[in-house]
């Protein structure tokens, strides 16, 4: 378009003139294709969720019964959720929460000092301790859950606080877990933050705690909150450790808490447990909508050095 097509395509919206539609073969070949494909992508993404949710308002207690989206609506398996002494569902969300907060706060710290150390630091053995990190990630907690129960066991016999049934203790299980890729990631995020504000401090006379926690820290908080996000999802919904160390229903998440409404063959309630799973979907929901800026800042921000 020249100069001269363009300023009579604004003079005519100056005028309040409208532009010719382009043909539909043409729009559909340029763009409108793409939106079958998102739209198509949507349904296929949240016709799980809209089912669950139509579960959780039938109170029929199958899922069978819910072929038919919202035939039935009804908030008794809500109610229900809070009135049985012997699934204590408030309690497994308090449980759920006090453990996904904790994890999140001590992976966040954590991964922070590694990655200060890893990114400011000049040691022997630096690069060799960035391999390993990554190759001890190939190798989830799952697959070592039998000797995470046999260790968990023989600390309760010392520690009773800090073994099997105990929340302390499926934190600190989780905080083993946590260094990995989430301190690749902020290692790739501090490189980003010039060392010239590290000098300029130690000039002024501050040493390496002063500098982390009062210039590093603020620097990378779209990091922090993506690290921090991660590791309160993934904790939320943990279901094979959580299930290993916690034993009483009182101190159980609501992963495993929850799988009691579908575990036993005589009592199935489907419709409590999808109710369940709503409820339990809109803290992480909230979470992620409200952190989500940080989230592009801060993974694409990480993975440029």
């Amino acid at each position: 378009m020249t100069a001269i097509d363009y300023a009579a395509v604004l003079e005519r919206d100056r005028k309040g003139a409208k532009l010719p539609r382009r043909p539909f073969p043409k729009w559909f070949r340029e763009t409108g294709w793409r939106h079958l494909i998102g739209i198509a992508v949507l349904l296929f993404a949240i016709f799980p969720l809209v089912y669950v949710f139509s579960a959780s308002l039938n109170p029929g207690g199958t899922l069978l019964t819910a072929n038919a989206l919202f035939s039935n609506v009804s908030f008794e398996s809500y109610f229900a959720l809070f009135q049985d002494p012997n699934y204590p569902y408030a309690a497994w969300w308090t449980n759920t929460l006090i453990v996904g907060l904790a994890t999140s706060v001590g992976t966040v710290f954590l991964c922070a000092l590694a990655a200060y150390a890893f990114s400011r630091m000049r040691f022997t053995g630096r690069r060799f301790g960035l391999l390993t990190l990554l190759l001890v990630q190939m190798f989830p907690q799952l697959l070592a859950f039998v000797a995470i129960f046999l260790l968990m066991s023989a600390i309760s016999d010392v520690f009773p606080a800090l073994g099997l049934n105990s929340l302390i203790g499926l934190i600190m299980v989780y905080l083993g877990g946590a260094l990995g890729v989430n301190t690749y990631l902020m290692y790739g995020f501090f490189n980003t933050v010039p060392k010239e504000i590290d000098e300029a401090a130690k000039i002024d006379g501050a040493g390496h705690a002063r500098i982390f926690f009062t210039i590093i820290l603020r620097l990378v908080a779209p990091i922090l909150a993506v690290i921090g996000l991660l590791s309160f999802i993934g904790t939320f919904g943990e279901f094979v450790i959580a299930s290993v160390i916690l034993i009483d229903p009182e101190k159980q998440t609501l992963a495993v808490g929850l799988f009691q409404f579908v575990s036993n063959a005589q009592s199935k309630n489907w419709s409590v447990f999808a109710a369940g799973a709503v409820l339990a979907a809109i803290l992480p929901m909230a979470l992620f909508l409200s952190l989500q800026r940080f989230i592009v800042g801060g993974l694409t921000a990480g993975s440029v050095k």
